[in-house]
């Protein structure tokens, strides 16, 4: 078991030690559930309280808290207590899983496949004809690459992994358990004798760093590509349409969903279980509260919320408008009381 004292921690995050720089602590724990041994932290000053219960021996604090009462433990006091919370919490994590370069006795490999140096293939994985896989790279149990779909230099493809036909995938790309690239997307035109497929004939093409959650979908566009720009991060269970373009670092947290052809900008927010409504386009820098439904295009750098979705000001303006209504009510029915009163005199 890895130990470091205080002293080294705080050279480590770069804070400011205050207490017994020579405890030692050997985990990262929550502060509910951090004993004597254990760094936890409170980033924000409105948790001082939950200083008086833990018993953790050493805690990250922000500068708000900086002469909060020790009461035997040591703080550490960090500009950003989350981030220096990641870089403590790494002292004590295993060591990364490493896949030894090679290809596993019972994957499926293409004879036409290109595969660079350094590539793991998992066991069951299928590597299809014309192929590209780049230096570096793993492709983990179960995985399935379609037919020549490229993929870059040092990317990650967890279990059961699928990349469809012809896609693209760029460098430093991470795909979690389940993830789908390339499917279909939902094209059906309504006839007499019924619904007609449309033939999606484009492709995914996903930018360099982009990282995306277990069970998360990107179908193929109808024509030309679906888009992931680079450093976009998806969370998991996501739903992206055909012919989507994301922006440059966008985050799309876990079960929103994005219709075809939306054009969401950089530095989008997408939160829990919104949802953006398909040909509209969303603005740089963008935040899409929680369950929210986005059914028209918005500026760069608008707060949306509400189904549908509207504006900070808006939502608020009209949240607020009942409580004024009441309360006009009443003045105006004490006005008319004082009238009802003078006219009496």
């Amino acid at each position: 078991m890895k130990e470091i004292n205080a002293a080294e921690l705080a050279k480590l995050v770069n804070g400011k030690l205050i207490g017994d720089g020579d405890r030692k602590v050997c985990r990262a724990a929550s502060l509910k559930d951090a004993d004597e041994n254990s760094v936890s932290f409170v980033a924000k000053s409105k948790y001082e309280h939950l200083l008086e219960s833990t018993k953790a021996g050493v805690v990250l604090v922000c500068k708000d808290l900086a002469n909060a009462p020790l009461n035997g433990r040591t703080f550490i006091v960090c500009d950003d207590c989350d981030y220096a919370f990641t870089q403590a919490a790494g002292c004590f994590a295993p060591p990364p899983i490493v896949f030894e370069p090679g290809i596993h006795p019972s994957a499926v490999v293409h004879p036409t496949a290109k595969i660079g140096k350094n590539v793991y293939i998992g066991p069951c994985a299928v590597i299809e004809e014309g192929v590209e896989i780049g230096d570096g790279t793993v492709i983990g149990a179960g995985c399935y690459i379609g037919h020549f779909t490229t993929v870059g230099k040092d990317c990650k493809f967890l279990a059961n992994v699928t990349v469809s036909f012809r896609c693209r995938i760029g460098n430093k790309v991470i795909l979690n358990s389940g993830v789908v690239i390339g499917c279909d997307g939902f094209g059906f035109l309504p006839t007499p004798q019924g619904l007609v497929k449309v033939p999606q004939t484009g492709i995914v093409q996903i930018d360099d760093d982009v990282e995306i959650g277990a069970n998360t979908t990107v179908d193929r566009a109808r024509f030309g590509k679906t888009w992931i720009k680079s450093n976009v991060k998806v969370d998991n269970l996501v739903m992206i349409a055909h012919n989507v373009v994301i922006g440059e670092s966008s985050i799309l947290i876990a079960q929103c969903g994005i219709a075809g052809s939306a054009e969401i900008g950089r530095g989008v927010i997408l939160a829990a279980k919104s949802g953006v409504n398909g040909h509209i386009t969303v603005g740089d820098g963008v935040q899409l509260a929680g369950t929210s439904s986005l059914a028209k295009s918005a500026p760069a750098g608008a707060i949306m919320l509400g189904t549908p979705a509207e504006t900070q000001r808006e939502f608020m303006a009209r949240h607020t408008l009942p409580k004024k209504v009441e309360k006009l009510k009443s003045q105006i029915a004490e006005l008319e009381k004082r009238i009802a009163e003078l006219e009496k005199k």
